[in-house]
């Protein structure tokens, strides 16, 4: 019988080349250059990459035959998964294959920046033996803080204990009940953090909310003899800040393996700093961690084409009709949106499928709510398959349930979370084809769901929506459509403001130092 024709662009480890090579007729064209791959995409029923080949829209557009794309590794921003959906190329990656190996390289490079190891040995080459300049920091009994408690965040919380460390986490999707597992304490609030920790260590994606996350202000926060761990994702920390904090020596040191551009600039400032380690992204660079994604990517890949489950598909959509598939589409954004107006640790979904869409229904919608929900904090690792077990991860509870209960709509989805802190509803609806939201907690809305919205709790006032519109306008920021929600006049409300552009930092401190304002979540769907 003969074997389909899969293409392999990039280098990938020889254990997945001969997996592959059981099922298929495989090309081994690493370095591929983008003329070449774009006159032969066409003969190919599977592509497989790295992080080198780019899988532009104008590729898949020559794919005529291609049916699935799988990357060797975590990310896959060097494929265009939007247009790969659309001519139904599915997309697979392998998030789990580089957990140990960036978990080890973060414990090397807390090593090596506390005991000045490059330093030394730097000197040492060129004959000096100076035992005094290089006087170091044990970690033992230190405090380590973590942003971010997921798989690779939870194996370094895990060797920190062997090092008898203290570890506390921030992270607002993790549940109080997986950071007891870990004996790990979690804390609220990521400035009290950074005023604890000895070390801090990033382990989280690059998302529009986590961007410069580490800026000049949390640098400031941190204890001078502190020192910032990155082996996540370059982009997490502003490094001109970080240059500027580590120059005034306003922190001990900072460790990197993750730039915001890379490779990283020679001309880099950072790179003339005494109290920095970097690495060119080694993370993931273990003969284990890359044996283990390309097994990982071809194991998936021959599981896609004998039609069996694939757990690492990242654009697989849920298998319901077309009626029923904007409902899907809703309850993601509606667990986008409560995601990103959440401000306490999460213990349990409750996903409520509500009047005649109760009896319509034949499949559960929890899988497109969750992927919503967790993928704010998570990135491009959570997906349609796997959102259901990393929420059981996470020690996230989903409660989905069905009632015939109606409110104005016929048909409608609402979303409640319990967190250790109380309750958050949000509830909407699809009509004419738009998705609205209907309710915040108990306050009752009717607006349609757009990419950008702000959503301001306050206290009902004379005067706090032209206030709000002021401070918009003076950072040229448009304001399509606004509603506010209110039970009584003059006590709590809330107001919902779709906007034509994305919101910064700034001009959220603006907004939540309007008096009567109680708090301000801008919210990208």
């Amino acid at each position: 019988m003969e074997k389909y024709k899969l293409l392999v662009s990039d280098p990938i480890a020889e254990v997945g080349l001969n997996k592959l090579k059981e099922f298929f007729e495989v090309n081994y064209k690493p370095g591929l250059p983008k003329d070449e791959l774009l006159n032969i995409i066409q003969d190919y029923v599977a592509l497989v990459v790295r992080s080198e080949t780019k899988v532009t829209k104008d590729v898949i557009e020559r794919a005529k035959n291609l049916k699935v794309i799988g990357r060797a590794g975590v990310g896959v921003d060097n494929i265009d998964v939007e247009e790969a959906t659309r001519k139904g190329i599915l997309v697979i990656n392998a998030p789990e294959g580089n957990t140990i190996a960036a978990c080890e390289h973060t414990i090397g490079l807390m090593l090596a920046i506390s005991r000045k190891i490059p330093q030394a040995f730097s000197l040492l080459r060129q004959g000096k033996w100076e035992r005094k300049s290089f006087i170091g920091n044990e970690l033992y009994g230190k405090t380590l803080g973590l942003v971010g408690l997921g798989r690779i965040g939870s194996e370094v919380a895990k060797r920190a204990k062997s090092f008898k460390m203290r570890v506390i986490a921030y992270d607002p999707f993790i549940s109080p009940e997986k950071a007891k597992e870990l004996d790990v304490e979690l804390y609220s609030d990521l400035p009290a953090l950074l005023k604890e920790a000895d070390y801090v260590s990033l382990h989280l994606p690059l998302t529009q909310d986590t961007k410069n996350l580490i800026g000049k202000k949390e640098l400031e926060m941190m204890k001078p003899t502190a020192y910032l761990i990155n082996c996540a994702r370059g982009g997490l920390v502003d490094e001109d800040a970080l240059y500027e904090i580590l120059k005034e020596k306003k922190i001990a040191g900072a460790a990197l393996d993750v730039f915001k551009n890379e490779p990283i600039n020679p001309d880099n400032p950072l790179l003339t700093l005494d109290n920095v380690v970097l690495t060119p992204h080694l993370g993931a660079s273990t003969q284990e961690a890359q044996e283990k994604v390309a097994l990982i990517v071809a194991e998936e890949i021959i599981r896609f084409f004998k039609g069996e489950m694939v757990s690492h598909a990242v654009n697989l959509p849920i298998q319901i009709s077309p009626e029923i598939m904007p409902f899907a589409k809703l309850g993601e954004k509606l667990g986008k949106l409560l995601a990103q107006i959440t401000n306490a640790n999460p213990e349990e979904l409750e996903i409520q499928i509500c009047g005649d869409l109760a009896q319509r229904i034949e499949t559960s919608l929890a899988s497109a709510v969750v992927k919503g929900f967790l993928e704010p904090i998570l990135g491009e690792e959570v997906n349609l398959i796997n959102a259901m077990a990393m929420a059981k991860d996470r020690r996230l509870r989903i409660v989905e349930v069905r009632t015939e209960e109606m409110n104005t709509y016929r048909s409608s989805i609402r979303l409640r979370l319990k967190t250790e802190k109380g309750f958050i509803e949000v509830s909407g609806t699809v009509s004419r084809n738009q998705e609205r939201i209907l309710a915040i907690q108990d306050y009752h809305l009717d607006l349609a769901l757009s990419q950008y919205m702000l959503i301001a709790f306050h206290i009902d006032r004379p005067g706090i929506i032209g206030q709000v519109g002021t401070v918009l306008g003076k950072n040229n920021i448009n304001i399509a459509a606004m509603q506010v929600g209110r039970k009584e006049i003059g006590k709590d409300a809330v107001m919902v403001l779709v906007i034509d552009n994305p919101v910064d930092d700034k001009v959220l401190r603006e907004l939540k130092n309007i008096e009567n304002i109680k708090e301000v979540y801008y919210v990208c769907l």
